[in-house]
């Protein structure tokens, strides 16, 4: 009996049960950490997710990176590869083990320059170097546009291409520099500056290729993002991929996901020029014709305004007015009269109304009012009055004693003290008993008592 009694208190856990609790536990224990390691055992499953193990000499921990946060990297993990990740610490139910999801990789090394770089970020935004209030508007019809970036890369043939796909008769001026490497910032500051000095161009592309987080540093560069602030032609910033941001799109006019974005961004479509020109070509027919209709109409109406003012007619409309104030003359004379007779009226009868005996009229009717008033308060007085004292009076008659000696009831005392008698104890044989009843007094000696 015991023993049944000892089972039926025991929380037991399942695995699954104790799996959950503890990746609960583990997962509320510890917010997302940086991890340094080595690669590993690295698998890549057709799911898109990545998993591998990370280690240093001493200890390792294996380790997921979901597909959504894969896409994001902006390099390929390989074992053997030193890196440094973003993780959350949990447990793989499945088989209980261990585990860190990984939610941000990238090389070791790279933290350095990621400080850096939100450094040099915060800084020059404080500065007010990002404020759209800096940020120029883009020509709607470039007349030359220059292209900073190497003359071998992919990026300027990306470029070109679209210019020559959407507008080719636009001139395009190439100002070659080197775009990664220790010479690349200063080279991107003196062509910036020539550019300037010369301005040949109405809008430039500062562009290059992808590349790894150390490949971009040249346009991570302050001397080159102040060189880009203080430019009077406007700037488009494309460098990179779509996931790569740098100091350089920040302070630029406008920032292109990719260099042929950037060309677009540029020019119009050559069709949408063509469009717009007819477009514009058929407003301005539209116009002249809306114009010349205006004007027409206008010349008319100085004809017609011309023959108006013609002596004659002028004339002939002042004798029509002049008749026609004689009648009104006659009506407003009729008007005034009919108003100061009613005016008049008003005034005897407001005369009337302040004379002495007018007053003591209005007074003496005042005076019966207030009389009838006066008696029928008094009536109503009276009779309230009177229907407190009939209350009162039946209240007083029900809580009388006599009220109660008519109900049968009676008052008994001792004699001769008139002691109030409420206890057959309080009497022996032979005492002398008064009791009142509703109609008169009984004396009597007591003979025998009996207690209830």
């Amino acid at each position: 009996m015991h023993d049944s009694e000892a089972n039926f208190q025991r929380d037991i856990y399942s695995v699954s049960r104790l799996n959950s609790e503890v990746r609960t536990v583990l997962e509320g224990s510890f917010p997302l950490l940086w991890v340094e390691g080595e690669i590993s055992n690295l698998a890549r499953p057709a799911s898109g997710h990545i998993y591998f193990t990370l280690k240093d000499p001493h200890a390792q921990v294996r380790c997921a990176m979901f597909r959504m946060k894969r896409q994001l990297l902006r390099f390929q993990p390989e074992n053997g590869l030193k890196v440094l990740i973003r993780a959350r610490v949990g447990l793989y139910e499945g088989r209980g083990e261990f585990q860190l999801v990984a939610e941000h990789m990238e090389p070791a090394g790279e933290g350095d320059l990621q400080q850096a770089f939100e450094a040099l970020k915060f800084k020059l935004q404080q500065e007010g170097l990002f404020d759209s209030a800096h940020k120029r508007a883009l020509p709607l019809l470039p007349k030359r546009i220059g292209v900073v970036t190497s003359p071998s890369g992919a990026a300027i043939r990306d470029v070109l291409s679209v210019l020559r796909r959407r507008l080719p008769a636009v001139p395009v001026l190439i100002y070659p520099v080197a775009v990664q490497g220790e010479e690349a910032p200063r080279s991107i500051i003196n062509t910036l500056r020539l550019a300037e000095q010369r301005q040949d161009c109405d809008l430039l592309i500062l562009t290059r290729g992808g590349g790894s987080l150390e490949d971009l540093m040249a346009f991570n560069d302050e001397g080159v993002a102040r060189s880009i602030h203080a430019l009077t032609i406007p700037v488009i910033s494309a460098v990179g991929h779509e996931v790569d941001f740098t100091i350089a799109d920040f302070v630029a006019d406008r920032r292109a996901p990719t260099p042929s974005v950037a060309a677009e961004l540029a020019t119009p479509d050559r069709l949408e020029v063509l469009d717009r020109l007819n477009a514009l070509q058929r407003r301005i027919g539209l116009g002249t014709r809306r114009h010349l209709a205006s004007s027409n109409q206008a010349l008319q109406a100085l004809v017609k305004r011309l023959e108006r003012a013609h002596p004659g007619i002028r004339l002939q409309q002042r004798q029509q007015y002049l008749d026609e104030l004689g009648p009104h003359l006659l009506r407003c004379i009729r008007s005034r009269l009919t108003q100061d007779t009613a005016r008049l009226g008003l005034l005897a009868s407001r005369l009337r109304a302040v004379t002495p005996g007018h007053r003591l009229n209005r007074q003496q009717e005042l005076l019966h009012g207030l009389r009838h008033r006066l008696d029928l308060a008094l009536g109503a007085s009276l009779r309230a009055k009177q229907h407190r004292l009939g209350s009162a009076s039946g209240t007083l008659n029900a809580l009388s004693p006599l009220a109660t000696l008519q109900r049968g009831y009676s008052i008994t005392r001792l004699l001769p003290e008139r002691t109030l008698l409420q206890d057959a104890g309080q009497v022996q044989r032979g005492d002398r008993l008064e009791t009142r009843v509703a109609n008169g007094t009984i004396i009597s000696t007591v003979d025998t008592t009996v207690e209830n």
